[in-house]
């Protein structure tokens, strides 16, 4: 049995005790938070949240990329969110390699070069830094004053904030 198999088991019990009512769309907090995907980061019990609560947006490094833009435009404009929290993370792959050369081994594996940004950074704060500065120069997003940054400390589990 795969491991996508045993998800599938873990979702049958889940539907079992699924509240039949629903939630409602907009996340009942009014919050989006843009994390990492590294496994270590249990988004909703690191800030006390509950399944409606947040949109949470997760993808590598939690980078504020064009797909990141997208989804908090679509979640201030259509589901009501005003604040966002980016959580970046100690001990993120993102620290370990540059762009250029995962493009580079990619292209020698393929024959083909990505044509987009993988948004490899050097400076964990920075990244945040340049990921609030995302939100607060594109003009599609509406609320840019409540936008915070942290990195969490998967040492300690302990979220610092980016000034």
């Amino acid at each position: 049995m795969s491991e996508t198999d045993r998800l599938l088991e873990n979702n049958e019990a889940y539907a079992k005790e699924f509240d039949k009512s629903g939630l409602p769309s907009p996340p009942a907090k009014g919050v989006a938070v843009v994390a990492c995907m590294d496994a270590r980061m249990d988004v909703h019990s690191m800030l006390g949240l509950k399944e409606g609560d947040a949109h949470v947006i997760r993808n590598a490094g939690g980078v504020v990329s064009e797909d990141a833009l997208r989804s908090l435009v679509i979640s201030q404009r259509l589901l009501g969110t005003e604040e966002v929290i980016l959580v970046h993370h100690t001990d993120c792959g993102m620290l370990t390699f540059k762009d250029e050369a995962l493009k580079d081994a990619i292209e020698a594996d393929t024959g083909e070069r990505p044509d987009f940004p993988f948004h490899a950074f050097s400076d964990l704060e920075g990244s945040v830094r340049t990921s609030i500065e995302r939100i607060k120069e594109n003009p599609f997003i509406p609320r840019k004053d409540s936008v915070r940054g942290f990195v969490y400390e998967v040492e300690t589990g302990r979220l610092r904030e980016v000034v």
